[in-house]
């Protein structure tokens, strides 16, 4: 994988362990973006977690939520999903950067097989219910266990060394590298996990949801989606529309321009009126 650029944007990851954080203090100390903990298992949810992110927030640090993974099935990853995705839409909080699912250890054994499953049905969950695709956080000796399909989503590794990660099946460069569990930033007591982006702060920014400068100081955030997917909500009224001939079947996540609205009112009229005169 790649190495570090003196011009990537810096970060960090905390949680309650870090206690009370001064998030002015860490913006002045050349941070630009956190990952926080949310959530963990089905029910838990970190005690400093909307602390942790409104203050970064605040601060003007751009945020994204993590939770630690330690499901055994799929059918208990889901529920972790759906306890994490709740707790994020509870928080009130608008995130930046995408949830990010925590996936390092296997203190129960699991197989390979066994491991991608349960990763598989967390990601696949989360995305359902946020609609933003997530990220992956592990280390490069556990990234080692997934599959090379799951090289589709971001990749944050974690490898504590001046050298760099190495390639593994399903990714051969890093989104994020947390470089150091050890590190130094003012306005927090003690140690704290230090991270890099792949680019620069605009590079982060345009890679996850596309800030140009003026959205920037409007405060609005717009998400990055495949525009070509349908939306599993959508999906069934999509294809009824398509059946009736009110859309071409294109690009279902793409903006409507006022061109399409009038062909697809125009439709619509010609499809009531047929109705009613054969009725």
């Amino acid at each position: 994988m790649q190495a570090r650029n003196s011009g990537n944007a810096r970060g960090i990851d905390v949680s309650h362990w870090q206690g009370g954080i001064n998030w002015s203090k860490v913006k002045a100390d050349g941070i630009s973006f956190a990952f926080v903990k949310a959530t963990q298992g089905t029910a838990w949810v970190d005690p400093q977690f909307k602390i942790n992110a409104s203050g970064a927030k605040a601060a003007g640090l751009l945020i994204g939520p993590y939770h630690f993974v330690d499901a055994t099935t799929p059918e208990t990853a889901i529920q972790q999903a759906q306890h994490f995705a709740k707790t994020i839409q509870a928080s009130g909080i608008t995130f930046d950067l995408p949830p990010v699912m925590d996936y390092e250890n296997n203190p129960k054994g699991l197989s390979k097989a066994q491991i991608n499953a349960v990763a598989v049905a967390f990601l696949k969950e989360v995305q359902k219910l946020t609609g933003i695709v997530p990220i992956i956080y592990t280390g490069n000796a556990f990234a080692q266990q997934f599959e090379a399909s799951l090289g589709q989503y971001p990749l944050w590794i974690a490898r504590y060394s001046s050298n760099v990660p190495y390639d593994v099946p399903a990714w051969k460069r890093w989104d994020f590298w947390q470089y150091s569990d050890s590190g130094k930033v003012s306005g927090i007591a003690g140690n704290v996990d230090l991270n890099e982006y792949r680019g620069s702060l605009s590079d982060l920014k345009a890679s996850f949801f596309n800030l140009s400068n003026e959205q920037e100081k409007e405060g609005n955030r717009v998400e990055k989606r495949d525009i070509h997917q349908v939306s599993e909500w959508a999906a069934k009224d999509w294809a009824e529309a398509q059946t009736k001939g009110l859309f071409d079947g294109t690009r279902p996540g793409d903006p409507l321009t006022r061109e399409e609205a009038a062909i697809a009112f125009n439709r619509l009229q010609k499809l009531w009126l047929s109705m009613h005169q054969n009725s």
